[in-house]
């Protein structure tokens, strides 16, 4: 199978899509991914999985935190500008929860210690012990087959 094949077929996984941040020396940092999990719940742990071609691993390995922001049905905007997707410059707001920086208006902001990185492959895995998380009753945003989706109830 070629590299096509495979991503065309890891893209029929409907996935929620978040936006990873962390802070170093003063500068907040974002990515957009859709490479997360929860791991346990004793202890609360969760995975994200970072390219080691993406600028947000040595920021990760630098700061020892990071957040994961579950996007809501409105910022596909953001999913865009922190996927490097949009060539105009958007200022965008954060907030802080346990001093890491976290997207308003997301479905969920998860504020996470590093305790393990894992090299696998082209990526690598942090695993984030969970210090903190909001939840807002938001419609979440989805990606199916390339495109962005909205969950609907029938």
């Amino acid at each position: 199978m070629d590299d096509r094949q495979f991503r065309n077929a890891m893209g029929k996984f409907a996935t929620g899509v978040t936006v990873v941040a962390t802070e170093v020396d003063g500068s907040i940092h974002g990515m957009t991914a859709n490479a997360f999990m929860s791991v346990s719940l004793s202890p609360k742990l969760v995975v994200v999985s970072i390219s080691e071609k993406a600028q947000m691993l040595d920021k990760i390995n630098q700061s020892g935190k990071f957040s994961v922001n579950i996007l809501s049905s409105f910022q596909q905007d953001l999913s865009m500008h922190f996927a490097g997707q949009q060539k105009n410059h958007q200022e965008v707001k954060f907030d802080l929860l346990e001093g890491i920086p976290v997207l308003p208006g997301s479905v969920a902001q998860i504020a996470c210690e590093v305790t393990a990185a894992h090299i696998e492959g082209d990526h690598t895995l942090f695993i984030g012990k969970v210090m903190d998380l909001q939840i807002e009753d938001l419609e979440p945003l989805i990606y199916f087959s390339g495109k962005y989706r909205s969950l609907t109830e029938e």
